[in-house]
């Protein structure tokens, strides 16, 4: 499934099957997973893509072949791609560790091509094994939703009492993990949402109600998964002295001018980008322990367009995952 320019519909193309550079493996796609920042590309909202695209960034793929330097898998073996898809290893960034702030970075489904497809080619540094008791359908939301929630979560300290803003597929995961670990949570959603605040209470959520109502008590870090700025100033009203805000998205709409008072009390606002690959390896580590797991819908490859759509339209429940 092909974007060719932002804005229109993406379109089912046959392409020559991808040949795996010296350190790339060739996947065959068992499962791909639809991801918000994919609708960003897709309408415009991130502007610098490769075009034409194949998007996607949470591949689920069976190594069929590799480049003459690739042997960190094996033939048959099956593998997770995540968005970070390369990094120069030189830059100040990749020297000191964070590697997610690379200068000359390559993104899985956004300046490299991705898995909406039945073929993908990825670096075999940048591929993750994934733990056997997921599924491949099951197994792709870890890959982002997964990657980037467990990243905010860190980032949003040791908070006893966690809010989650946007329950949507990085929230349903991230949520049972904070619950595991002994956190309370309180869920938002938009007003009017009764079946994602009933989502959230199933997966563990001691409070959940729409983004408008105060919890039931402050909070001590809040992570906002719903790209709407004007959740900023109302999240960072409702977390405590010392608490944390964690911007999780890679776009958001514009932050309204919000009043000194709310961020004061040495509050902190920061925001999350990209992964590491250590960030990978640690939470897949945990997805192998925890009793995580991941609610999916389905859709044929072809129906990628609808997947956005639904997405866009807040009707699916947990992630969407395309089937080639």
């Amino acid at each position: 499934m092909i974007l060719a320019r932002a804005g229109t519909p993406l379109r089912l193309t046959d392409i020559d099957l991808p040949v795996p550079a010296a350190t790339q493996v060739l996947l065959k796609v068992r499962a791909c997973g639809v991801c918000r920042t994919d609708l960003h590309i897709a309408d415009g909202e991130l502007d610098r893509p490769k075009l034409p695209l194949i998007p996607g960034h949470e591949i689920v793929g069976e190594v069929i072949a590799k480049g003459s330097g690739a042997d960190r898998f094996g033939v048959g073996q099956r593998v997770g791609v995540p968005w970070l898809g390369h990094t120069c290893g030189s830059c100040r960034y990749c020297l000191s560790r964070r590697e997610n702030l690379c200068e000359a970075p390559g993104f899985t489904g956004y300046t490299l091509d991705g898995g909406y497809a039945e073929y993908a080619v990825a670096e075999q540094d940048y591929c993750f094994a994934l733990p056997q008791k997921y599924g491949d359908s099951e197994a792709a939301p870890l890959l982002c939703a997964g990657l980037i929630g467990y990243r905010s979560l860190v980032a949003a300290g040791d908070a006893e009492t966690l809010g989650i803003y946007g329950f949507g597929a990085a929230a349903h995961l991230i949520a049972q993990v904070a619950v595991w670990q002994g956190r309370r949570v309180f869920a938002f959603t938009k007003p009017g949402d009764c079946a994602g605040q009933d989502f959230a209470r199933q997966l563990g959520a001691e409070w959940a109600g729409d983004s408008t109502q105060p919890p039931p008590r402050p909070m001590d870090a809040a992570i906002l998964f719903a790209p709407v700025g004007a959740l900023v100033p109302e999240a960072l009203r409702q977390v405590a002295k010392g608490g944390t805000v964690v911007c999780a998205g890679i776009h958001m709409s514009e932050i309204p001018a919000f009043p000194y008072s709310i961020l004061w009390g040495e509050r902190t606002l920061r925001s999350v980008a990209n992964l590491t690959r250590q960030d990978g390896e640690a939470f897949l580590a945990i997805a192998a322990q925890a009793p995580l797991k991941t609610h999916v819908q389905t859709f044929a490859l072809a129906e990628a367009n609808l997947a956005l759509a639904q997405l866009k339209n807040g009707r699916i429940q947990g992630a969407a995952v395309l089937i080639p």
